[in-house]
């Protein structure tokens, strides 16, 4: 049986989930995950990284010590796993993003947590710097997992579109019977301001369950100043990240509105992210839309959706066989598993690539 682990740490920067799985054709088996957080010295540097408060020395350091929080997951998932790990092929690893600049003459997408280190510390070959070349041949080099929606979610009855609800969301619409091009991109800002936010006002890394957003209204002033950042209304391909929507573009929009509740600032925020998943999604009388990432989660944020959508119906990737959470560290097992098959990872309608490339830099064991 061949076995692969996917490594995933997103725009939250909480913690490194590892998965370790196998396909079989359009089957996934999940064996074995484990989810490793960062100490928060880290986390608090990476913050700070990620927002370009930090020197050469200090990312270099960073690199250093991210991928060791990388190997130490991919070690304890190996060493707690009945699995044999001569069977483990690869491991995939995303890496933590610090900055994404997808424009520009000098557009780069920087994801830190040396592949290196895992592979030595694992002696397992481990693939990594999956975006790079998908924005060296034109592309965004993003969002890359809709090429594994593609593959697992396709439907031959049902039009599927897939909400990731991360630190940013982004779709892939999925049409029955490839009757369509597959295509996707960030359609905004999700957990990286509802989280950024609630930190900043409340002490709380994130707001559970929604439960501090929903003692607060929308404020519809604050809300349509929000809808009007040009992001929106670009057309695809597009990607974006927490160099864009973080917590001081949330403080220069809320410094229009003297007087308005912390709380408010958070139900609107939660609005935000609904409605601008909602008006960029095709529209479609069969599509499903089903959630993965953080915000599948959030009840509240669950339930404005789904009356966002109706009567679209709104699930769980649960439903098509694979936990919310854990759609992204598997999809990162496929890529390397593409890559050490040669072949492509990236969808170019999505991206804006300008074709199929094979992706990843390869770390023998």
């Amino acid at each position: 049986m061949e076995t692969w682990i996917g490594l995933m740490s997103g725009t939250s920067m909480d913690s490194v989930d590892a998965v370790l799985v196998s396909f079989d054709n359009k089957t996934i088996h999940i064996h074995d995950t484990l989810s490793t957080p960062y100490p928060d010295s880290l986390r608090q540097r990476l913050a700070l990284a990620s927002q370009n408060q930090a020197t050469p020395d200090e990312v270099g350091e960073l690199d250093t010590l991210t991928g060791l929080v990388f190997a130490e997951a991919a070690e304890n998932l190996i060493r707690n796993t009945t699995v044999d790990r001569s069977s483990i092929h690869a491991i995939g690893s995303h890496g933590q993003t610090l900055r994404h600049q997808p424009s520009g003459p000098g557009r780069f997408s920087l994801q830190i947590g040396n592949p290196a280190i895992i592979a030595e510390r694992t002696q397992v070959t481990t693939v990594a710097d999956f975006r790079s070349r998908d924005m060296a041949a034109g592309g965004q080099g993003a969002p890359l997992v809709p090429a594994f929606h593609k593959h697992f979610f396709s439907s031959e009855t049902e039009d599927r579109c897939i909400l990731n609800l991360g630190g940013i969301a982004n779709i892939t619409w999925i049409p029955a019977c490839n009757r369509e091009p597959v295509t996707g991109f960030d359609t905004g800002p999700a957990n990286a301001l509802l989280d950024a936010w609630c930190l900043d006002q409340t002490g709380r890394p994130y707001d559970e369950g929604g439960r501090w957003a929903e003692e607060g209204t929308v404020d519809q002033g604050l809300l349509g100043d929000m809808l009007s950042d040009a992001y929106f209304s670009r057309p695809a391909p597009k990607s974006t990240g927490k160099e864009k929507f973080n917590l001081e573009w949330v403080k220069t929009q809320v410094h229009r509105h003297p007087g308005i509740r912390p709380e408010d600032v958070q139900r609107t925020l939660l609005k935000l992210t609904v409605i601008t998943a909602a008006r960029q999604m095709p529209q479609s009388p069969s599509m499903s839309v089903y959630v993965c990432g953080g915000g599948a989660q959030n009840p509240l944020l669950m339930k404005e959706l789904a009356l966002a959508i109706s009567p679209a119906r709104v699930l769980n990737t649960e439903t098509l066989g694979l936990s919310a959470q854990w759609v992204e560290p598997v999809a990162f097992a496929w890529l390397a598993r593409q890559t050490l098959k040669r072949k492509p990872g990236n969808l170019a309608d999505v991206t804006g690539a300008k074709g199929p490339r094979i992706l990843g830099a390869i770390y023998p064991a």
